[in-house]
């Protein structure tokens, strides 16, 4: 999580009060551009843009009666080639 992450930052950076700003920096400019609907790309880590979904008919799992759900828009995060690698092995 964002916590987390400026945890593991500050501690190469050696002050936590420089890593905060920093993630936030940049995490807005992504948050922004989404909203925007614009595609975000950080080269050898991967992509992040924003999906539609249509309507659907789903099924309520306790019921199994028949529910309408409705469109939406989403993020999706699809990895780099060099993130794909270096977890997949």
């Amino acid at each position: 999580n964002k916590a987390e992450l400026i945890n593991v930052v500050s501690a190469a950076a050696q002050a936590e009060e420089d890593a905060e700003p920093v993630i936030t920096a940049t995490l807005h400019p992504i948050t922004e551009a989404l909203k925007e609907g614009e595609k975000v790309q950080l080269v050898g880590f991967g992509s992040f843009e924003v999906k539609k979904r249509a309507a659907r008919v789903g099924r309520n799992p306790k019921t199994k009666e028949p529910i309408e759900i409705p469109a939406s828009t989403v993020p999706v995060f699809k990895a780099g080639k060099v993130l794909k690698d270096i977890v997949g092995g």
